[in-house]
């Protein structure tokens, strides 16, 4: 709750043109004491508020400038967050309110434990790290009360290994990241420890090559999937914009002149953006744009290869492949394409330049 009383009785004095001897006189008290009201360094009893509200003709919710905050345990979750994003002072005050009145609800013990960590950063405060830690620990037995899917046991993990890191115990911080390292989502974060910090080079670059893949991978999954919204929201300059940047992703992450994985997600760009521009009345180059998404889905098709041999910067890629579920062969991923997109024109010009090239 927060209260500007002092200033209240101040503004509403000076509202009725009163000095403080003569508030003092209606009030029966001293000028001194209007004094130490109206600069903070004492209080009214309870009676006198009541009084002083009845003569200025306010509640005395208004007088005291009380405002509740809500507590309920939604909001608060929330403004907890909120004091993440902005680094309110007030965030460590509150976190320890918090945990007394909900001890044991996970989003506010995993939104405490947060705050401790975030706020220690850079003022080397390891008790309020390890407050952190403690935190967590609890988060993980509470996490059957969790009911956020942003939130989960490898998150908590995440945010204990960042502890250990700042608190100087890295191979311990290594170990919770190795032992949790579902679908790579640490694979960037070990790897970058290992070469940057500890420079074991040998061990960081199988981290740093699965990371590199599966970040290469999200951001053309992001791309296709804006492309979708920018269609919908006919903003066909975003949506060529995006695909644009996808392209050029792929230009930077293979070798010149190899065919490979990407060469079929290349293909599917290519015709993204040739329907876009068949949209646009832009025939001629939707043609041109379908054509060389042919000629890649050809070649794929002739020598398929699903290793990561065309990718730049993967040190080993014997044994490993990727996948996706658009088909098996290039020509089935266009057409399971093709019949997303949905546009009839695009498809006959396809199905032609496919026939005849």
């Amino acid at each position: 709750m927060i209260s500007n009383l002092a200033d209240n009785i101040r503004t509403f004095r000076k509202q009725r043109k009163l000095t403080q001897e003569q508030l003092a006189e209606v009030m029966g008290v001293t000028t001194g004491a209007v004094h130490k009201w109206e600069i903070g360094a004492s209080v009214p009893e309870l009676g006198m508020i009541m009084e002083l509200a009845d003569f200025f003709d306010v509640s005395m919710d208004v007088l005291t400038g009380y405002r509740m905050k809500d507590n309920r345990i939604d909001a608060l979750g929330k403004r907890l967050a909120e004091y993440c994003r902005t680094m309110d002072p007030e965030a460590i005050a509150e976190a320890e309110k918090a945990l007394k009145k909900y001890p044991n609800s996970f989003d506010i013990v995993d939104g405490c434990a947060s705050i401790f960590l975030i706020y220690s950063i850079g003022n080397e405060n390891r008790d309020m790290v390890r407050r952190a830690l403690e935190l967590l620990n609890r988060a993980l037995e509470l996490l059957p009360g969790n009911t956020d899917p942003q939130r989960s046991e490898i998150t908590i993990y995440g945010k204990m290994a960042d502890a250990y890191l700042m608190l100087g115990e890295s191979e311990k911080a290594l170990d919770i990241m190795k032992a949790h390292n579902v679908c790579g989502v640490f694979s960037g974060n070990i790897g970058v420890w290992l070469s940057v910090y500890q420079k074991r080079y040998d061990e960081a670059e199988s981290y740093l090559s699965d990371a590199l893949i599966g970040g290469v991978n999200e951001m053309l999954n992001a791309a296709s999937g804006f492309y979708a919204v920018f269609c919908a929201r006919k903003d066909y300059d975003s949506a060529v914009g995006i695909l644009e940047m996808a392209s050029g992703l792929i230009d930077s992450a293979v070798h010149k002149n190899k065919t490979g994985f990407f060469s079929k997600s290349r293909a599917m760009i290519l015709t993204m953006l040739a329907n876009v521009y068949l949209i646009k009345g832009r025939t001629d180059e939707a043609a041109s744009l379908l054509r060389e998404s042919v000629n890649i889905t050809r070649s794929f098709d002739l020598t398929p290869d699903y290793s990561l041999g065309s990718v730049r910067f993967v040190p080993n890629p014997e044994g490993t492949s990727l996948h996706d579920v658009m088909g098996r062969t290039a020509e089935e991923s266009a057409r399971t394409l093709l019949g997303l997109l949905d546009n009839k024109k695009l498809t006959k010009m396809w199905e032609e330049i496919y026939a005849n090239e």
